[in-house]
């Protein structure tokens, strides 16, 4: 019989800095999910709201036999800034490097188990998994928080038909009175609910949706708040004080690209391909990623951005050439909006 200090010890061999261990039983989280989901604060996400959702509280439906999940997380941050782009897209696709380390861990569990290796494509609730593993809290911000690591990590589980000794308490939540993540973000997508923990994300407002999921233009009173970013965002994150002390990795650290966004609105197809094939930004494709590097120079209006942005409105694609066009009005424009706070 594995012991804690067993599974612990084949994690770190297997590259994996945070592991605990929780009951395959369902989720009470699952509930207040299907609520979200039905208010529609998951926006045009529907992998989030499809027929899926309704298998999301209960690990057996991916894996009938599962009787424990291992719920492991990889440290990214990393110390080089990698451009406009949130900080989990700086370097190689998380979903490869994670599931490779999965998949060795799971070799190393006793043998004649069956498993499945879940990185966030597979149907299941991490986050409140992790939280009854005792990887954390979920913070107002909604992100898992560690309080060693803060939430600069990636989650991925292992379904075992494995009883393994669970985790036998849940981390206490640590925010307190501290709203800092609710007073920066832009848009004022972190808003109040009757949920456990006072406070969701509302997709239709969060940068992140908007410059990674959405397949069309966010609206203009939105988009004007969206400041440089191109792809992602951590405002959240950033203001966190439980990631002021966040170990540093190299694991993911930075891959060569463009970060200049004059450079990035001039790339092919073929070229953002060489560049971002094989990282997170890749998921934007090259329409939306030229969709919102138009939108950031739009935000910081430069007269240098000119040529970028006039070479961008002769796009084939209807969704460039209009954030192109809005961008160049703003360039242009003596008047333009002010770039204060949304209120929800």
């Amino acid at each position: 019989m594995w012991t804690e200090s067993d599974w612990r010890e084949a994690a770190a061999r297997c590259g994996i800095d945070l592991i605990g261990v929780t009951t395959a039983e369902p989720l009470a989280e699952h509930a207040y999910y299907l609520d979200w989901v039905s208010r529609g604060l998951a926006a045009g996400m529907t992998y989030l709201t499809d027929h899926r959702a309704n298998k999301r509280g209960d690990v057996r439906e991916i894996l009938p036999s599962a009787k424990s999940v291992i719920v492991a997380a990889v440290l990214y941050n990393a110390p080089v800034p990698g451009g406009p782009f949130s900080r989990y897209a700086w370097g190689p696709d998380y979903h490869d490097v994670l599931r490779e380390r999965l998949e060795r861990l799971a070799k190393e569990l006793p043998a004649g188990h069956d498993y499945r290796v879940c990185v966030d494509t597979v149907p299941v609730l991490e986050r409140a998994l992790a939280r009854r593993a005792g990887l954390g809290w979920i913070g107002k911000n909604t992100c898992l928080i560690h309080q060693g690591a803060g939430s600069w990590f990636f989650l991925g589980e292992i379904l075992t038909s494995l009883e393994l000794p669970a985790n036998p308490r849940e981390a206490p939540d640590r925010c307190g009175s501290c709203t800092r993540c609710i007073e920066a973000c832009p848009t004022s997508a972190i808003v109040p609910t009757k949920g456990a923990h006072g406070w969701e994300l509302d997709a239709r407002l969060c940068i992140s949706y908007h410059t990674i999921e959405a397949r069309t233009p966010a609206p203009p009173g939105l988009r004007e708040h969206f400041g440089s970013l191109v792809f992602g965002c951590d405002i959240c994150q950033d203001v966190c004080p439980w990631n002021r002390r966040a170990p540093i990795t190299m694991d993911f650290a930075p891959v060569a690209g463009p970060t200049d966004l004059e450079e990035m609105a001039m790339l092919t197809a073929e070229e953002f391909r060489a560049a971002y094939r094989h990282t997170p930004i890749w998921r934007a494709k090259h329409r939306g990623f030229l969709r919102n590097v138009a939108i950031a120079m739009g935000n910081a209006p430069r007269a240098s951005y000119g040529p970028a942005l006039e070479h961008l409105a002769a796009s084939p694609d209807p969704d460039v050439r209009e954030m192109a066009g809005w961008a160049l009005s703003r360039l242009n424009s003596d008047d333009r909006l002010s770039l204060g706070r949304l209120t929800p």
